[in-house]
Order: C-alpha cells, then sequence, then structure tokens
C-alpha cells in the first residue's frame, strides 16, 4: 500500500499540492502574458486580469474545499482522541474547526473578489485566510500541546511551533512594509498599481512586501503537511438511516422491496475511526 493510501493522508496532500499548482498557474500566465512583472508579484496580482484570474479562482475554490474537508477531519480525528471529560482541549478543538473553516471560507472571498475590483471584500478575504488561519494554527499547536507525549511527539509538536513562528513573522514583516510602502506612495492607487521599477518610491517596500506574502502563503499551507502522518491513521464512514422502504408520501401497497429490511448504509465519510 502506498503512503497516499493509508487512511485519509491524501487530504491535506492534495490541499497543498493544489493551494501550491493553482500559486504557480497563475503565476506563469500572468508573467507569459506580461500582465506582472516576474520579480515576485503579490499572488493576488497574479489572479487579476483575464484568463489566469479565472483558473485562480477556480482552483482557489477546490482548494477552499480541501481545507473544509481536512480541518472536520482534524476535528473527528482530535474528538475521538481525547477523553469527554477533558473539556478545554473540547472547546479548543470546536474552536479550531470555527477557524478552520472560517479561513477556508475566506480563501474563496479573495479568489472571486480580485483586488483591482472589489479592494475592500479582497482585503476582508485575505484577513479571514491569513489572519484567521494564523489562529488556526495557533489553537492546534496548543492542542498538539496537552495531546504530546502521550498521543504524538514532541517532534511533531515543535515542528508546529516552528510553523506558527514563520507565520507570526510573515505577518508582522508584510503588515509593516505595507504600511512603509503605502505611506511613500501618497496619491497612487496602490492596488491597482501591477508594474514596478527598480528605484521608484516604495519599490524596497513593495519587494518586501510581496516576499513576506508568498512566504506567509507557504508557511500558512506548510502547517498542513504536519496532518499526513496523524490522517493515515484515521478513516470517516457516512450512516445512512432510511425511515421507510419507499419513498412515497403515505403508505403503498404492493411488493415489498428485497431491501426493506436494511436500515443502513455505509460509506467512508462522516462517522470518524482512529
Amino acid at each position: 500500500m502506498w503512503w497516499f493510501q493509508q487512511g485519509l493522508c491524501f487530504l491535506p496532500a492534495a490541499l497543498v499540492i493544489w493551494t501550491v499548482a493553482s500559486f504557480i498557474c497563475a503565476y506563469i500566465t500572468a508573467v507569459v502574458l506580461r500582465h506582472v512583472d516576474p520579480l515576485l508579484p503579490y499572488i493576488s496580482d497574479t489572479g487579476t486580469m483575464a484568463p489566469e484570474r479565472c483558473v485562480f479562482g477556480i482552483m482557489l475554490d477546490v482548494s477552499s474545499f480541501l481545507g473544509i474537508a481536512t480541518v472536520y477531519v482534524r476535528y473527528k480525528q482530535v474528538e475521538g482522541l481525547i477523553d469527554d471529560d477533558e473539556t478545554k482541549l473540547q472547546r479548543l478543538n470546536l474552536l479550531g474547526l470555527v477557524l478552520g473553516w472560517t479561513s477556508s471560507f475566506g480563501m474563496c472571498v479573495v479568489a472571486n473578489f480580485q483586488k483591482t475590483t472589489i479592494f475592500s471584500m479582497h482585503l476582508v478575504g485575505a484577513v479571514l485566510t491569513f489572519g484567521v488561519g494564523a489562529l488556526y494554527i495557533l489553537f492546534q499547536t496548543v492542542i498538539s500541546h496537552f495531546m504530546q507525549p502521550l498521543i504524538h511527539s514532541k517532534t511533531t509538536y515543535r515542528v508546529r511551533i516552528g510553523i506558527g513562528l514563520w507565520t507570526l513573522g510573515s505577518i508582522i514583516s508584510m503588515f509593516i512594509s505595507s504600511v512603509i510602502m503605502y505611506s511613500s506612495l501618497p496619491g497612487v492607487d496602490v492596488p491597482r498599481k501591477l508594474h514596478w521599477i527598480p528605484g521608484e518610491p516604495g519599490y524596497v517596500a513593495h519587494i518586501v512586501s510581496t516576499v513576506s506574502e508568498w512566504s506567509l502563503a507557504f508557511s500558512f499551507i506548510s502547517f498542513f503537511l504536519t496532518y499526513i502522518r496523524d490522517f493515515q491513521k484515521i478513516n470517516l464512514r457516512a450512516v445512512a438511516v432510511l425511515q421507510s422502504s419507499h419513498l412515497y408520501d403515505c403508505h403503498h401497497g404492493g411488493i415489498a422491496s428485497p431491501h426493506q429490511s436494511r436500515t443502513s448504509e455505509t460509506s467512508p465519510l462522516l462517522a470518524g475511526t482512529t
């Protein structure tokens, strides 16, 4: 059996690979069509003009769905591993689920509201994706702290701390450089500025800001790589409870269905086993 066939580890792997592919596809298309400069444009700039914005939007929508699924599996796994009397961990786990889903929704907003079209909504989506996403990383790292070394190793916990610090550093760097960049360009419509000339006012701050944004994006999706080994040890299933042997609104006479005695069906979706 290949590693990606074990449990549900294909989910975080697919999330990371697909999201990186969406960045790369949008970047290559935007650069080839000369819509952005080759040297470190903002990720959002590579998804601003057609046709790359269409590909960028579709691919990030898929990433959002994969993120929702991955966050839910993580929630079910932690729920199954902790005891019922561990109220603190249960609350942290539930809050982590809400934060993770909110961050995934923010990815949809970023993908479908381009910065040159509705900048305010794009900014809201970015805050939801990366700001709330950073809180999700924090909550999951705290949960890992309480679960190690009994449930998983200290190495996993330390790796998650490292990625959390990487994310925090990227956020701080991006915020400071963005403030400096905007203050250096009074009267300039920065969200619509897709081309930069070396040496012009705000150029250095712009480069630092774009590097920080790419660093933030990769730190965020790298966190999900730490789920791969964990997800090799979990499967989910759904249980369908049939209320009747037919689909009529009232009693229907006739030959009994050969499946009348079967009251449930299962498929690997919702009810977790670890």
